[in-house]
């Protein structure tokens, strides 16, 4: 699979579209559809057939349609309040922002196949009770506090090349520097933890990350989720086998204001290439894996 490093180099984004993109069981019946009167008299049989199909169908435009309402809701209260508020939600509200932002990537999949697709609450961390700034300062005092055993976890030596047990996920290339320093406090790692491994595509080539992957015991790995995408789908440089969290860098916004899912190149490299692989999907909806929005 050849996955576009597009979301890896673009620090100013000129993209934008609105959040949802009804797919076609949310739309209603077209006026093509012939009205009673100009339909063939059926049997009886026939005639409780239809009525219960179209009962069946519905039902599910009324059930699509209050989904879409409570999505659109979830993002429209988000955004009428301060910035990087959606991030400080409850697991429940995280889960509805985030199958909103995947309904804008899978856009033509229908609503069971969203759900489906859907990251259920528990496998996502609260961190309600986190009430401070939620800026790079402080995220080392937000994992030693909200996440204890991810804390424990990356003081621990690493035991294989390329293994992080932190996939920290950003928008743009020197975020990733930054966050790569803040990782590398050691009251988060200590004095065995493993290494912090930066991930993007600008000045680096493929081959290099790989290379370095193979011979470096990491803890955590700072990347753009196009480059990890790559690493995670097209290598075996990059591994989930000591993964325990992904934490999305949804506080950060560009100079438009957008967060790493509101722009949407880098959404779908997350929906797709990230959350979407098969290991980490099944990872996370089996809970091995916890999705942290910081």
């Amino acid at each position: 699979m050849t996955i576009g490093g597009g979301g890896d180099d673009l620090d100013d984004f000129v993209l934008d579209d609105e959040y949802f993109a009804p797919s076609g069981d949310e739309l209603d019946e077209t006026e093509d559809t012939p009205s009673q009167e100009d339909r063939p008299v059926a049997s009886s049989s026939s005639n409780i057939a239809d009525d219960a199909q179209k009962t069946k169908k519905r039902k599910q435009r009324e059930k699509n349609k209050e989904r879409k309402a409570k999505r659109r809701k979830v993002i429209e209260s988000a955004e009428s309040e301060q910035p990087h508020s959606i991030a400080q939600r409850s697991p429940h509200e995280l889960a509805e922002y985030m199958s909103a932002m995947q309904a804008k990537t899978f856009d033509k999949s229908t609503a069971l196949e969203l759900e489906d697709m859907r990251i259920p609450d528990t496998s996502i961390a609260d961190t309600t009770s986190w009430t401070g700034p939620r800026t790079l300062d402080y995220l080392s005092d937000f994992i030693i506090k909200t996440i204890p055993n991810l804390h424990t976890r990356l003081s621990q030596k690493s035991k294989n090349p390329g293994s992080p047990t932190l996939l920290f996920i950003t928008g743009a290339a020197l975020r990733v520097a930054d966050v790569t320093r803040i990782l590398k406090d050691k009251r988060l790692r200590g004095d065995k933890g493993g290494e912090v491994a930066k991930l993007f595509a600008r000045h680096f080539k493929l081959a290099e990350h790989c290379s370095y992957l193979k011979r470096t015991k990491v803890g955590a790995a700072v990347g753009t989720p196009g480059r990890i995408g790559k690493l995670l789908i097209e290598t075996d440089a990059l591994t989930i086998s000591a993964l325990s969290h992904i934490m999305l860098d949804i506080s950060f916004r560009d100079a438009k204001k957008r967060n790493l899912l509101d722009i949407p190149e880098t959404r779908d490299e997350v929906f797709r290439t990230v959350l979407g692989g098969p290991k980490i999907s099944e990872a996370i909806s089996s809970g091995k894996i916890q999705l942290v929005l910081f």
